[in-house]
């Protein structure tokens, strides 16, 4: 009986869980419009995830309404920066995305969400560049 559950478990979630395999930017930033940033604007981007993480996560999910509402900057760089550590994969992901130019450009933000009930919700990534016009954005949200 437990091998049947656990063949079902996995069959469901093959067919019916999100695959983090397929998760791509819906549109590239365009590189012409992007400002050269570096570490210093740390405080500037800090400032700007006021406006920016209720924007990208909603209103929250269904039975946690407010999941989003608080959250703590685990890592908040350049993605040129995270060479050589731990986090250099979600560059390697920025540049195969958007490429070496528009990756070079933005920044990873890495999130935890403290009133968020699992580990797989407790965390965010997201992509930002800075346009020159419009300020800074996400381009893409990986969790």
């Amino acid at each position: 009986m437990k091998k049947l559950t656990l063949m079902t478990i996995t069959i469901t979630s093959l067919f019916f869980a999100p695959s983090q395999g397929f998760a791509q930017p819906e549109k590239c930033p365009v590189l012409s419009e992007l400002e050269t940033t570096s570490i210093k604007d740390r405080e500037e981007i800090t400032r700007a995830l006021n406006t920016l993480i209720p924007k990208t996560y909603g209103a929250g999910i269904e039975g946690f309404p407010d999941i989003y509402t608080k959250w703590n900057i685990v890592t908040a760089k350049p993605f040129p920066k995270t060479v050589g550590d731990e986090e250099e994969a979600y560059f390697g992901m920025a540049k195969t995305f958007c490429g070496k130019e528009i990756a070079a450009k933005s920044w990873l933000v890495r999130l935890e969400f403290p009133k968020a009930p699992g580990a797989n919700l407790a965390q965010g990534q997201i992509f930002l560049a800075k346009s020159k016009e419009k300020g800074w954005f996400v381009w893409f949200r990986y969790h």
